[in-house]
């Protein structure tokens, strides 16, 4: 007999996944594959958008066949990479630039711009965000400002602009969808967090024409239908988020005080604020995120903008690890980290320190030196960035954490959550499944369609979770910590460099 399940579609920053989850929790099928990565310039970072949608679709149809019939599938729920952009021709649904993504920096010179023109404190009041390459608006600002025909067919409505949720909606339903949802839409800077809605002073600023942009619906909402020649079969869309909101979700952090860890190619930690948007004094950010029902609510989120990536770096870049999977034994080869630190900002510096020019470091460094060293340091950072946003994140709330919840590739390292509990000195949990990122987009979608009955039945399925315990003393953590930041310190010091700042303002 079939039982009722869900297809999720989680497009991530270096793959896609697809997941066929049944209402028992079971997971019927699971197909995932990497794309293309283009680095045209130091500090940018693209996408082939046509890629993304045909890997994203070969997967789903994967992880479908792999269910077969025993899946009786009633809905798709999409997450996705956040604040990376794609632009495309409404008729054709063809691309008309490659998609910049979320890391790259190259419109780090026009933030500038506009903080000093003393724009930052009205922007941050309106969206939650800062002025930083990070996210969409400005992307989409550069894109039309160095093609002055893409500007002008913008202008006449002939362009659509979106994040990924939206560009693969447009494909999936075949040109009938151009829409969003709030989660995504928070990482633009032209959404207003208090309005929910895209925000004409915004608009203004950056420049951006309104019909370029989707409309915005719950983030368990009608999203359209799937067309069946794309997937096999015609689904409605009920459930998107980005990522990290889906991961919350996921997680099952939907109420205020509630924390979540990803390790992905960034890691990203959020904290749930329930209907109240709340104001960061330590540069983290306001963002939208889910309640139980899949409406609007509030976080706090900080970003390491390069966490798992940094691995990725040292199998693809250096060689100097066979798989991802190698790091963990290495690690566990050493007695500590012999002195070495590894701040990995191949693309800047995210919460709390905000410095878009910092560039990857390592300190440190003697002829003992192995590679296990570097290997290490590139698992310590994770933990070590984690904490830092976690101690920002509990001043700006006034809450102290008292479990750490965690997922994403990287949270399968027993060693690295071993570690990560004692940096922050807390315990760390890690759910049965720690794809919570598709989980959470297909909670949203099953909650929506009657697949589960609430999001307390979504989470009950969901199986037994994994502990880790601090171990390290006091001594030791401040010890680790203290080394960290004095790394943090000298690499940020390098990209403020007086000599280098008045040339990098010429440019």
């Amino acid at each position: 007999m079939s039982t009722s399940a869900v297809l999720a579609l989680d497009q991530g920053t270096t793959g896609s996944t697809a997941l066929v989850l049944a209402s028992d929790g079971r997971v019927l099928g699971h197909a995932y594959s990497e794309f293309t990565q283009h680095f045209p310039e130091p500090g940018w970072v693209e996408h082939d958008a046509e890629e993304i949608w045909e890997v994203t679709r070969r997967v789903g149809r994967e992880a479908l066949a792999e269910a077969g019939e025993v899946a009786d599938v009633r809905a798709l729920g999409i997450t996705n990479q956040r604040e990376t952009v794609v632009l495309w021709e409404r008729e054709t649904l063809k691309p008309v630039h490659r998609a910049i993504v979320w890391q790259d920096r190259r419109t780090a010179p026009y933030c500038r711009q506009l903080r000093g023109a003393g724009h930052e404190a009205e922007v941050r009041s309106r969206t939650g965000l800062l002025l930083d390459p990070y996210f969409s608006g400005t992307k989409i600002h550069w894109i039309l400002e160095k093609n002055p025909d893409l500007r002008r067919r913008a202008e006449g409505g002939e362009l659509a602009v979106g994040t990924i949720d939206s560009w693969l909606i447009a494909r999936l339903t075949d040109g009938a969808s151009h829409v969003t949802d709030p989660t995504n839409a928070s990482r633009t800077l032209l959404f207003n967090l208090r309005d929910a809605a895209w925000d004409p002073w915004l608009l203004d600023l950056l420049e951006i024409p309104a019909a370029l942009l989707p409309r915005i619906e719950p983030s368990a909402g009608d999203f359209g239908v799937c067309r069946e020649e794309h997937l096999g079969i015609a689904l409605p869309i009920a459930g998107v988020a980005g990522d990290q909101q889906a991961a919350l979700f996921g997680q099952g952090c939907w109420q205020a005080g509630l924390a979540k860890n990803t390790y992905g190619t960034g890691a990203f930690l959020l904290l749930n604020t329930g209907d109240t948007p709340v104001a960061s004094e330590h540069r983290l950010l306001t963002t939208a995120a889910c309640d139980a029902e899949g409406g609007l609510a509030y976080a706090l989120e900080g970003s390491v903008f390069v966490a798992g990536a940094a691995v990725q770096w040292l199998r693809d870049g250096l060689q100097i690890v066979g798989s991802a999977g190698d790091s963990e034994k290495m690690a566990q080869e050493l007695p500590d980290n012999g002195g070495v630190y590894f701040v990995p900002a191949f693309v800047g510096l995210g919460a709390p320190h905000w410095e878009p020019e910092a560039r990857g470091t390592l300190f440190g460094l003697t002829r003992g030196t192995r590679r296990a060293h570097v290997v290490r340091a590139a698992l310590e950072a994770m933990a070590y960035g984690t904490s830092e946003v976690l101690d920002a994140m509990e001043a700006d709330s006034g809450v102290a954490t008292q479990e750490l919840r965690v997922d994403g590739g990287a949270a399968l390292n027993d060693w690295l959550m071993g570690f990560q509990a004692d940096v922050v000195g807390v315990p760390v949990r890690r759910p049965a499944n720690v794809e919570t990122t598709a989980l959470g987009a297909a909670g949203l979608a099953g909650i929506r369609s009657g697949v589960w009955a609430s999001a307390e039945d979504f989470l009950a399925q969901q199986g037994e979770a994994s502990r880790f315990e601090p171990s390290a003393s006091e001594e030791e953590r401040t010890a680790l910590l203290a080394g960290w930041h004095r790394a943090v310190r000298a690499a940020v010091g390098w990209a403020r460099d007086p000599a280098f700042r008045a040339g990098a303002e010429g440019t």
